[in-house]
């Protein structure tokens, strides 16, 4: 149940033509608060209720608890989230030993593309493909939530 995962920008659509799989994601958050983050997923035609701890303070690791819960419930629990429902496309690109989620957000994130890559321990090693950018693991403004609150297209560049 802890999550310990690494998250980058992304610099190029490289990763589109290595993805082994995509999918439509729309989310929010019934709960907002850094200590105990409450998400609602639709992915593809599943539903889940996500509760995600605080971070540590390098932002690698924290408290993750997820169940599948039906499509129609999710569709239920979204219509009362807080604003800022987040949709974006996922892509499963595998690399060396490691699969990194590729979401490629639309809407009011538009133009903002994310890696992530889960380990199996913050210490480990992993392959880095050319198109990953700058490493931003633990800047709370690329956390879905907060992105939830402050959408990408509305930040001072």
């Amino acid at each position: 149940m802890i999550e310990i995962e690494r998250k980058f920008l992304v610099k190029s659509n490289a990763y589109r033509m290595e993805a082994s799989a995509s999918e439509r994601i729309e989310q929010g958050f019934l709960n907002t608060d850094p200590d105990r983050t409450v998400r609602v997923r639709i992915k593809g035609d599943n539903g889940f209720l996500t509760i995600k701890g605080r971070s540590n303070k390098e932002g690698t690791t924290r408290f993750e608890w997820e169940h599948e819960i039906a499509l129609s419930e999710a569709e239920a629990l979204l219509k009362i989230c807080e604003e800022g429902v987040i949709e974006k496309v996922r892509y499963l690109v595998p690399f060396g030993a490691h699969i990194f989620e590729v979401d490629e957000f639309s809407g009011s994130n538009g133009g903002l593309t994310i890696a992530e890559v889960e380990l199996a321990d913050a210490s480990e090693t992993y392959e880095k493909p050319i198109w990953l950018g700058e490493e931003v693991t633990g800047d709370i403004r690329y956390y879905n939530s907060q992105l939830s609150k402050q959408p990408y297209n509305t930040w001072k560049r």
